[in-house]
């Protein structure tokens, strides 16, 4: 795989935290094992990368992923009750535990503070009926029971849940507001990511232009469809990816330039029928600290 350009100089281990979602210790622990090397060259944990160059992983596979209860005190609970409860979820943050990663999850923090979910899904997916990236924060909601689970899972796939998504991103897009229609898939050269391929899952994003700063934008964001990466690949795949976003293509200087490390990306808004009830539910989350930032330097320029 080719080292993205925002990455030039960054050490492995952060590195392949980024590229793969690894666990910083786990891509140590890769790299003092021999399984990194860039154009041949083996390469240590420290070691810098230069973008552009061929890199090349490999890793023993452990055992399944398991559920540690971590607590994540800047973990927001927005709502609870006897079916569900809505959370607010810092960047830095998994889901679900997965292979390679070893940092902390919603579901091990909702363990550790003694909330008990619901036992359907996999055994280290108990209780999620969707996800966010690690680097991207805001609402989620986790099924308490098995009868929301059930419901929660039904409404997302019948679309009948709304997400509203802010991001900030490189330019202007143009038209300011549209749709962009275009199946998504793995990328069919970098398996690691994720492109719009001919013959990818049929996905659907909605934005409108919030404001209009010097070289970026601000948009609120609507999902049709949720797939990985679904905004990200989208907004890249016009020419305006997610500012601080490597991986598909950000400009690392306008990145640095707004203290940013990982992409403006936030799940602003989330709303659906509540699984017991059926009334309308709504819940928002503000901007977190870095994203604030980021906002007010723009303003600022």
């Amino acid at each position: 795989m080719p080292v993205p350009d925002g990455l030039d100089g960054q050490r492995v281990d952060a590195a392949l935290a980024k590229m793969l979602g690894f666990s910083r210790t786990f891509a140590a622990d890769i790299a003092e094992a021999g399984g990194v090397r860039l154009d041949g060259a083996t390469l240590g944990k420290s070691d810098r990368l230069h973008g552009g160059g061929w890199l090349e992983v490999e890793w023993q596979a452990k055992e399944g992923p398991r559920v540690v209860p971590i607590a994540v005190p800047d973990l927001g609970i927005v709502y609870d009750d006897d079916e569900i409860v809505v959370v607010d979820k810092p960047t830095g943050v998994a889901a679900h535990p997965s292979l390679g990663w070893e940092g902390p999850t919603v579901v091990g923090a909702l363990a550790a503070s003694g909330f008990r979910v619901s036992t359907s899904g996999a055994p280290e997916r108990k209780g999620i009926v969707h996800r966010l990236d690690v680097g991207t924060s805001g609402l989620m909601v986790v099924a308490k029971t098995e009868s929301a689970y059930t419901a929660l899972k039904r409404a997302f796939k019948e679309r009948t849940v709304e997400k509203i998504y802010h991001a900030v991103v490189q330019g202007h897009p143009d038209p300011l507001a549209g749709t962009i229609d275009a199946p998504i898939g793995r990328h069919p050269s970098h398996s690691w990511k994720f492109a719009v391929v001919p013959d990818g899952k049929p996905s659907v994003t909605h934005y409108e232009t919030l404001e209009a700063f010097r070289g970026a934008s601000l948009l609120e964001i609507h999902l049709e469809t949720g797939r990985t990466h679904q905004i990200r690949v989208h907004m890249a795949a016009h020419r305006h990816p997610c500012v601080g976003d490597p991986l598909y293509g950000a400009d690392p200087t306008l990145s640095a330039r707004l203290g940013l490390t990982r992409q403006w990306l936030h799940a602003h808004q989330l709303a659906f029928h509540h699984p017991a009830t059926g009334d309308w539910v709504q819940f928002e989350s503000a901007y977190p600290a870095d994203f604030r930032h980021a906002l007010d330097v723009l303003r600022g320029e």
